[in-house]
């Protein structure tokens, strides 16, 4: 069983990314991983042991306000650093679209990735781990490599380090939906920041 369990963690999340960023083109980056969203759903809900009612669960205000304030600072000073042009830019020039970016985001981008990298991970191959410390690791790791298909170390340090925080929210009993919140959360500081070109457009725009 070990091994099937493997053979489909290397798949989902190694395999699939690797040939995303090297061999498709752009344009094939939402069906992929649209369909590997599905997958991953699907093999949650065959998972031993799995609810989907345990997904729901309390969402800390307080701790999540905190986060979208620390990363939209700080991705404020990355963009400035890196992508001048782009800081503030949508805030300023385009509102309509920051508000449909803070709604679509989370539920198109956020829950789907969650569900894969969060729930599926912790519930169907968190047992392959020498124990949860390990498993979180692999689990930032992994994240980080999710992302490859950007082609910039800010993507992958930026999502290797809010693994961590997603995977600590989540391991809290029920913690599913603050590990979504604040995921969404982040992400909307970040695009808000200017600083989501990159994650929008990949590294060639800041070369």
């Amino acid at each position: 069983m070990k091994g099937f369990r493997w053979a489909e963690l290397i798949v989902l999340y190694i395999a699939v990314p690797f040939v995303l960023a090297m061999f498709l083109p752009p344009r094939a980056l939402y069906p992929v991983l649209g369909t590997g969203a599905i997958v991953g759903i699907v093999l949650l809900h065959f998972t031993t042991g799995f609810r989907w009612r345990n997904l729901i669960g309390p969402v800390r205000i307080l701790e999540t306000l905190a986060l979208g304030v620390v990363t939209f600072g700080v991705a404020s000073l990355l963009c400035w650093l890196i992508l001048p042009e782009r800081l503030w830019y949508i805030l300023i020039h385009a509102p309509k679209i920051m508000i449909w970016i803070a709604i679509l985001y989370p539920l198109v981008q956020v829950v789907p990735q969650e569900l894969v990298y969060r729930a599926l991970f912790y519930e169907r191959y968190g047992h392959l781990f020498s124990d949860q410390k390990q498993a979180v690791m692999v689990n930032a790791v992994l994240f980080s490599f999710g992302h490859l298909m950007y082609w910039h170390p800010v993507v992958w340090i930026a999502t290797f380090i809010g693994s961590f925080l997603f995977s600590y929210a989540y391991l809290r009993p029920r913690g599913f939906l603050q590990a979504c919140v604040l995921h969404g959360i982040a992400g909307v500081a970040i695009f808000a920041s200017g600083l989501g070109w990159l994650f929008y457009s990949g590294g060639n725009v800041a070369q």
